[in-house]
């Protein structure tokens, strides 16, 4: 899986270009244009800046010069949707998991940030191993720095990187999060949803809380009702907010809510826990993390 590392990086001023007089416009609107079908190389762009400000005020090549600044800076990852990394420069642009080219917004509900994506597998028969589903793992800013950064601001970002306690505080604390689920494979029932999930959530309540908890376990099992169809591209979402009350939504529309911190703790765990579906997200989620408490 390509590494997801976020920068947090936020856009500069813009800076106006110096106008100059040219006898050439029309060769600098010529250069523009081989800049922007040559690709956006860095060479090509510096060479259409330079053309542009040569030319005399024209609202044409200014707008030019912005679209060249903006989409084809050396340090800027072209593709849209972005492929495996991104920064956050740009919070509107979606980030694709590339094994299943589903893609994810980089901002859910406003204020989360996505931190990491991962891939559910499941082997069929022992044989073969089938992609149910990609998610994208979202903290709130605001609740990750008031909950996290008296703790474990103060150490660097590469002292925070790949620590464990860092993913642990973010599923114990009281932090606004979502998990997003977004169905691949076009045959999954929600009958088998709902028994992956009576496996793999009891699991984890009997891990973090003891045996007793069929009934907590069944009051979300049953939000996954047989009526619900779950065809490739559907979105499941599983939302902690404030207080530790779980929202499940399906394609929009919520189904169900539940306050058990037991039971968020549980959801969590299968993500970014240390036995998760997809190691590489934890990965991910731990550096982006580190990166956020340095805002």
């Amino acid at each position: 899986m390509a590494s997801l590392r976020f920068p947090f990086l936020f856009p500069q001023p813009h800076k106006t270009p110096s106008s100059a007089t040219s006898d050439a416009p029309s060769r600098s609107f010529s250069t523009v244009a081989v800049a922007v079908a040559s690709g956006g190389s860095a060479l090509a762009a510096a060479g259409a800046i330079i053309a542009i400000t040569q030319s005399p005020k024209n609202p044409f090549l200014e707008n030019a010069m912005n679209f060249l600044l903006s989409n084809f800076s050396p340090n800027k990852n072209h593709s849209s949707p972005l492929w495996g990394s991104v920064s956050l420069a740009d919070n509107s642009a979606p980030v694709t998991e590339s094994r299943t080219g589903m893609a994810f917004p980089s901002i859910l509900k406003d204020t989360q940030r996505l931190l990491g994506i991962g891939l559910r597998k499941k082997a069929v028969f022992g044989l073969k191993n089938i992609d149910v589903y990609a998610y994208g793992v979202y903290a709130d800013d605001v609740d990750v720095k008031r909950y996290l950064a008296e703790k474990h601001g103060r150490r660097s970002v590469s002292e925070l990187q790949q620590k464990e306690e860092l993913r642990n505080h973010l599923m114990e604390n009281n932090i606004r999060m979502t998990i997003r689920l977004q169905i691949v494979y076009g045959r999954l029932s929600i009958n088998s949803v709902r028994s992956a999930f009576e496996e793999s959530v009891g699991s984890r309540l009997h891990k973090f809380g003891g045996c007793d908890n069929k009934e907590l376990l069944q009051r979300f099992t049953s939000q996954f009702k047989d009526e619900i169809k779950l065809p490739r591209g559907s979105i499941i979402e599983l939302s902690r907010d404030h207080d530790y009350i779980l929202h499940t939504t399906i394609d929009g529309k919520e189904v169900g809510s539940i306050q058990s911190k037991l039971l968020c703790r549980s959801i969590l765990d299968l993500y970014i826990g240390d036995e998760s579906f997809d190691h590489k997200a934890n990965e991910d989620v731990e550096s982006n993390l580190a990166s956020l408490l340095h805002k």
